[in-house]
């Protein structure tokens, strides 16, 4: 780690400095004022849920991209064809958070007069964590759902290399006096990033994680990731789960699937042509927002009113933790982890505004 990156460890960043630093990077690289402020506004939104792994430490990975042709940076969303309930976008591999936005946004508008729509995307890339585009319904007063597929890394029951991607999926629910119940998971038992930080460390991973070139279980990771592959979560039902995103996603989306898609994290990438998927459905469609919202309420009251196991003194529900998280990260700044300090700082020592870009970082 650089000196200067030195002095930000332990130090609190606000969310906005975070925000103008990514965006002034990315116009750095080519991406309008706009395309950069949303992409910045979803990575970092990410980190204040405390989802590190998919916030502004892709930065990095995003502009090597942009950079070496994986993306576009002058490259804008279309939608092809649409009806009343759905709409087909292809991403011209413009920044997959804002052809994200688009897409989602799409199903949000139709939903509003057919009560539920399908948006699929071809033709983008990593869209970072899907709960961001759930929660985008969900402050809408909709219910969202969001997945992706991903280039192969994950093996399937009976199989000893990899046959899918980790291929996420997330929900978003708004309530009344409540936050949004909202879950962004991977369909892989484990993320990758937790695997490649074993390897990292040079410690051993925990058994049911990772298949060697045989197919058989290991705790080591030191052929990872040239060989062996993760496992699906809870064995067949997350592999099943995985496969109906691939379908949604992929498939019916007209990207490419399986094998077909490029990874983006390859040291030379190439347009990677994931699929996305997003739902939005109009709650006031099926009955009066109120009632909805007071009978969310009540299902989340007698949730956490359910008898506490032993050591237990609190029942959260999905999302809540990343609320909490987000709340303190707006008010007291984000302390972000070496890692991803390591990534920001590396980005802007890329462009001819080092030292003007890290500066924006300093909190007020």
């Amino acid at each position: 780690m650089s000196n200067k990156a030195l002095e930000y460890v332990g130090s609190r960043i606000s969310a906005e400095n975070l925000t103008g630093f990514c965006a002034r990077v990315m116009q750095a690289f080519g991406l309008s004022a706009d395309h950069a402020r949303q992409t910045a506004e979803v990575l970092v939104t990410t980190d204040t849920w405390g989802t590190h792994s998919h916030g502004t430490r892709q930065l990095l990975p995003l502009m090597h991209n942009v950079r070496k042709g994986g993306l576009f940076a002058d490259a804008e969303p279309q939608v092809l064809t649409d009806g009343p309930g759905f709409a087909v976008v292809d991403g011209n591999y413009a920044m997959p958070m804002v052809t994200s936005r688009f897409a989602m946004q799409a199903a949000m508008d139709k939903a509003r007069t057919a009560g539920i729509a399908y948006s699929a995307v071809r033709h983008s890339g990593h869209f970072g964590a899907a709960g961001y585009y759930a929660v985008m319904a969900a402050e809408h007063d909709m219910i969202g759902i969001s997945m992706t597929n991903a280039d192969i890394c994950m093996t399937v029951p009976g199989a000893r290399s990899s046959v899918m991607g980790t291929n996420p999926i997330a929900y978003a629910v708004p309530a009344g006096k409540e936050r949004p119940v909202f879950l962004d998971i991977a369909t892989s038992v484990v993320a990758i990033s937790k695997v490649i930080a074993a390897k990292t460390a040079g410690k051993p991973i925990p058994e049911g994680w990772l298949v060697d070139e045989r197919g058989l279980p290991t705790t080591s990771t030191d052929t990872y990731p040239d060989k062996g592959a993760v496992l699906p979560m809870a064995g067949h039902k997350g592999y099943g789960l995985a496969l109906l995103v691939e379908i949604l996603t992929g498939v019916l989306t007209g990207a490419s699937f399986l094998s077909g898609i490029k990874r983006w994290l390859a040291p030379e990438p190439e347009p990677a042509d994931e699929g996305h998927a997003f739902l939005a459905v109009n709650v006031e469609s099926l009955m009066p927002l109120d009632q909805f919202k007071s009978r969310m309420d009540a299902m989340i009251d007698e949730v956490r009113s359910a008898p506490k196991a032993e050591g237990s003194d609190r029942i959260y529900l999905p999302g809540e933790m990343e609320w909490e998280r987000r709340d303190a990260a707006l008010r007291d700044g984000l302390q972000l982890p070496d890692y991803v300090l390591i990534n920001l700082f590396a980005v802007a020592e890329q462009t001819e505004k080092t030292d003007e870009l890290i500066a924006l970082l300093k909190k007020e």
